[in-house]
């Protein structure tokens, strides 16, 4: 689920000399979210379509050691990157952020098992507009979105409750219902997100190394919630087939 790792600064060190470096860091932010995307698609591809792979997490009688590994491995790494922003270097948050995501895509395989390919594809696609759309909104919007920003993280909370709760129910309807509030808590987080991080630009920029570290980690909030938002999708369109 989504973390806010992007509100460091405070946004009235902005200038107007600060734009090119406001870009800058912005760019270094998306560097960062794309790449790990990339590795995680490829990764969940492969996991996905290679039963030599597939064994590796999976067997007759369940989930192999590795695959329990695999799965719940990430959750200690974000805890890592998080508690550990001010210790770890900027290379230390890079190799990290990139170790989960491969476990990410590993973990991910699964999705090629359970969904068509056209299901996924079409919530890969959808995804992507949806994130579009909300970070130019976020990026370009003048209203403060803090107050927004901390109804959704409660939101969030109500939502991995729910799906914790689902997990022993099974109820389709409960499930759908997550589904929907987890995307609308999920594009409005990317809105939420991406101000912060243009909030936080010149700062990150003035401080050379903590400006890498601090787009790494808001590198880790975007790619968060794009893999939620494509999850969330993908349930909902499996669900209408």
């Amino acid at each position: 689920m989504d973390n806010n790792f992007s509100n460091y600064s405070d946004p009235q060190v902005f200038t107007r000399e600060s734009v090119g470096a406001r870009s800058g860091f912005v760019a270094n932010v998306f560097a960062w979210m794309f790449g790990a995307l990339i590795i995680t698609a490829v990764l969940s591809y492969l996991f996905g379509s290679q039963e030599s792979l597939v064994r590796l997490l999976y067997s007759e009688t369940g989930m192999t050691p590795l695959g329990w590994i695999v799965t719940l491995a990430p959750i200690g790494l974000v805890l890592l990157m998080s508690f550990g922003f001010q210790k770890l270097s900027a290379g230390a948050l890079m190799a990290v952020f990139m170790l989960y995501a491969a476990l990410m895509g590993a973990s991910l395989g699964f999705i090629f098992i359970a969904f068509e390919l056209g299901t996924i594809f079409l919530a890969f696609i959808i995804s992507a507009g949806m994130f579009a759309l909300m970070a130019i909104a976020g990026y370009t919007t003048k209203m403060d979105l803090t107050r927004f920003g901390n109804i959704l993280m409660m939101a969030l909370v109500g939502v991995v409750i729910a799906s914790v709760v689902n997990m022993f129910l099974g109820s389709q309807m409960m499930d759908t219902i997550i589904c929907i509030v987890g995307v609308l808590v999920f594009t409005g987080l990317i809105a939420f997100d991406m101000q912060n991080i243009k909030k936080n630009a010149a700062y990150a920029m003035a401080n050379p190394e903590a400006g890498r570290k601090m787009a790494i980690m808001s590198a880790l909030s975007l790619y968060l919630n794009f893999i939620n938002l494509f999850l969330m999708l993908l349930r909902l369109l499996s669900s209408r087939d």
